[in-house]
């Protein structure tokens, strides 16, 4: 029995360094591939910026394609902040280009669902791991920038192989079944508690990619059932705000508003969503015969596309109420 109980121990622990240091190379390849990104491409994208935010829909498009770019919509935001402070942007093409943010962040999503549960990862992973390494020491400078994207993919394909094992199957862990079962047994209060989880971790490991990622993970592993996966996925559109706000911090007023329209815009989805989500997701499930992560993959797409198509008709309105939560100072101007 002794023995037994130690192997048992020994097997937890296991799982949580599985856990903490597969999620740890995972943040770590996607910072690796959206810093190498931005490098490759980070000048051409502000020369464009200006040009594609003519408009509220040239803004939305501006904000996706930026975010598949650099493959961060953290890094998108905080750009679009950094405009918005050098007067470079005002805050009505500041809130366009969140949305189209918020629709170009889905896209890992569909990576991870895509090739992380139907393929063996590391076939892939450590290749291009192999492949950038022989990349960072070749002359050639453009062969060079793309070193750290690749070495950044292989990393972050790496990180979720391991995070994928430290996963327990459920089915030889009946306690954390019961416990899991548990939290699903309040009906929309469970939808409500899983918002707020999703929240929190997003918050905690400042990156809406690996918060969906983790939350994908679970339900493959059936962890979670596809409606509380649901409901993390909208906690997480609220969490990843937190990092706009915190990039505002040092910013100007007008910065600081883009933070405020950010969260104000993500916060109202996921309010007009919750009553909604049961029947949005049994028409995802009726509408398209395929496996749990992809399903919470078109989730994901298809409210943050539906968010921002409702919601871009009251950019006006969602301009006056920023400015109502933070009214003009004397001395701006305009």
């Amino acid at each position: 029995m002794v023995n037994e109980a130690t192997f048992t121990y020994s097997m937890q622990v296991e799982n949580v360094f599985a856990l903490v240091g597969g999620l740890g190379i995972f943040l770590y390849g996607l910072q690796v591939m959206s810093a190498g990104l931005q490098k490759g491409v980070g000048d051409r994208i502000q020369n464009v910026l200006s040009i594609m935010t003519q408009n509220r829909v040239a803004g939305i498009f501006s904000g996706f394609f930026t975010t598949v770019l650099v493959q961060s919509s953290s890094a998108t935001t905080v750009m679009i902040v950094s405009f918005a402070n050098a007067g470079l942007m005002n805050l009505r093409q500041a809130i366009s280009m969140v949305m189209g943010a918020n629709i170009g962040t889905t896209v890992t999503l569909w990576l991870v669902a895509l090739l992380g549960f139907k393929v063996k990862i590391d076939a892939f992973a450590l290749p291009s791991i192999g492949i950038a390494v022989f990349l960072s020491f070749v002359g050639n400078r453009q062969l060079k920038l793309w070193s750290e994207p690749l070495l950044g993919f292989g990393l972050l394909f790496l990180g979720l192989s391991i995070l994928k094992k430290g996963v327990p199957d459920l089915k030889g862990n009946p306690e954390a079944l019961e416990f899991v079962t548990s939290l699903a047994d309040y009906g929309f209060g469970s939808v409500l508690l899983f918002v707020l989880i999703g929240t929190v971790l997003t918050i905690v490991v400042q990156s809406s990619s690996a918060a969906t990622t983790i939350t994908v993970t679970f339900l493959a592993h059936g962890w979670i059932t596809f409606d509380l996966a649901a409901a993390m996925i909208l906690g997480e559109n609220i969490g990843t705000t937190v990092t706009a706000q915190l990039a505002a911090i040092p910013a100007n007023r007008t910065a600081k508003r883009v933070a405020v329209s950010h969260t104000l815009f993500n916060v109202l989805g996921v309010i007009w969503m919750l009553p909604l989500v049961g029947a949005f997701i049994v028409a995802i499930q009726s509408a398209f015969v395929t496996d749990s992560p992809t399903h919470l993959a078109i989730f994901h797409t298809t409210f943050n596309v539906l968010n921002t198509i409702l919601l871009v008709w009251f950019l006006p309105q969602m301009e006056r109420a920023v400015y109502k939560i933070m009214p003009r100072k004397q001395s701006e101007q305009g």
